[in-house]
C-alpha cells in the first residue's frame, strides 16, 4: 500500500479534509455522529479506486474530489442502514451508529448521508456522477433484498450467487471505477470499461470476504457469521452441492435451525474445508482478478497503473 500511497497520498489527505467538511451538519446531535463515523472510517478502498482510475486517464480535478466523496457518502450510507437491517452492534471493532444511538437514528443518519451525495451532485451539476451511482445504490438494495429472500429457502444456484454479489458489493466499486475515469477523461468507452474493471474487482474482493468465514484470522467479524446470519457463500454453495444428499439435509438443517450452535457451525465449516469449497472459492477469486487484470493492463503502462494492479492484488492478498 506504501506504493499507492505515493502516488496518491497527497490527493487522500486533501479527500479526508474535504469529505469531512462535506457531512458537517448545524444540528449538534448529528454533528456528533458524523465525527464518530469519520473517527471510525476503514481502509478507504473505494476513493483510492475513483484516484487510481481518475489518474490513469487524465489529471485530478475537483470533479474527482466530488466523485470520490460522492462514492464515500453513498457507502457509508448503506453500512449505516446495513447495521440496522442486520440488527449488527459492531462495526470495524467498534460500535456502530445503531449500537449507540439506536436504530430511528442510524436510519435517519444513513438518509442525511444519502441527501449530501444528492445535493454534492446537483448542486455542481455533476449529473454523470450521479447517473452513474445511482445505478449503483439501486443495485444494492436489489442485491440485499434477493439475498434475503433466497436465504429463506437455502437456493443453491451459483448463479445467483454471483446475481447477488454483483449486485450488492461489486456495483459500487464498479461505480468508483467508472466515476474517477469519468471525471478526468469525460469518455463513456472508457469509464464504461472502467467499470467492468471494477465489477471484476468487487466480485474478487466479495468472495474474499466469503474466504474469511471460513478462517481464524482475526477479521472483525466472528467466524462462522455468514452462516449463523444464513447467508449462502461460494465455498458453501460449492459444498452443498457437491456433497451427498443425507449430508446436504443434515447441513441445510443446521444453518437453518441450530446456526447459533458453535459446534454445529464448527461442523459446517470443517465439512466445507473438507469438500474443497475453500480452493474451489479461490479459484473463482484468482480468476475473477486476473480478467480485471487482463483489462487494466488494455491501458498505458505507467506508474498509476502499477498502483491500481497493487491495489487490485490486495483486495485479494489481504488479511482482513
Amino acid at each position: 500500500m506504501e506504493f499507492i500511497k505515493n502516488i496518491i497520498g497527497e490527493e487522500l489527505n486533501t479527500f479526508e479534509k474535504k469529505f469531512a467538511e462535506s457531512v458537517k451538519s448545524q444540528t449538534p446531535l448529528l454533528d456528533r455522529i458524523m465525527k464518530y463515523i469519520i473517527k471510525r472510517k476503514g481502509k478507504q478502498l473505494r476513493p483510492m479506486f475513483v484516484f487510481l482510475s481518475a489518474k490513469l486517464h487524465g489529471p485530478i480535478n475537483e470533479s474527482t474530489y466530488r466523485a470520490a466523496a460522492l462514492v464515500e457518502l453513498l457507502h457509508t450510507a448503506t453500512l449505516v442502514h446495513d447495521d440496522v437491517v442486520d440488527e449488527s452492534l459492531e462495526r470495524r471493532g467498534f460500535f456502530s451508529v445503531n449500537a449507540i444511538w439506536k436504530n430511528k437514528i442510524a436510519v435517519l443518519v444513513g438518509d442525511y448521508l444519502l441527501s449530501k451525495g444528492l445535493l454534492l451532485s446537483t448542486d455542481n451539476k455533476d449529473f454523470e456522477h450521479l447517473q452513474i451511482l445511482s445505478q449503483a445504490v439501486k443495485q444494492m438494495s436489489e442485491g440485499e433484498l434477493l439475498q434475503i429472500e433466497k436465504s429463506r429457502n437455502l437456493n443453491l444456484k451459483e448463479e445467483i450467487y454471483f446475481e447477488i454479489i454483483r449486485n450488492k458489493t461489486a456495483s459500487l466499486l464498479s461505480s468508483a471505477c467508472a466515476v474517477g475515469a469519468w471525471s478526468t477523461c469525460k469518455n463513456e468507452v472508457i469509464s464504461n470499461k472502467m467499470k467492468l474493471f471494477g465489477e471484476k474487482v468487487g466480485i474478487a474482493f466479495q468472495i474474499k470476504d466469503d474466504l474469511f468465514d471460513y478462517g481464524k484470522e482475526d477479521v472483525g467479524k466472528p467466524t462462522g457469521n455468514d452462516i449463523k446470519e444464513k447467508k449462502l457463500t461460494l465455498p458453501l454453495i460449492y459444498t452443498l452441492n457437491k456433497i451427498s444428499a443425507p449430508k446436504r439435509r443434515e447441513l441445510i438443517y443446521i444453518i437453518k435451525n441450530e446456526n447459533k450452535n458453535t459446534q454445529k457451525v464448527r461442523q459446517v465449516i470443517d465439512t466445507v474445508v473438507a469438500s474443497g469449497g475453500i480452493d474451489y472459492a479461490a479459484e473463482k477469486m484468482t480468476a475473477y482478478r486476473d480478467e480485471a487484470l487482463a483489462i487494466l493492463y488494455e491501458f498505458e503502462d505507467n506508474e498509476v497503473r502499477k498502483a491500481l494492479e497493487e491495489l487490485v492484488r490486495y483486495t485479494t492478498d489481504r488479511k482482513y
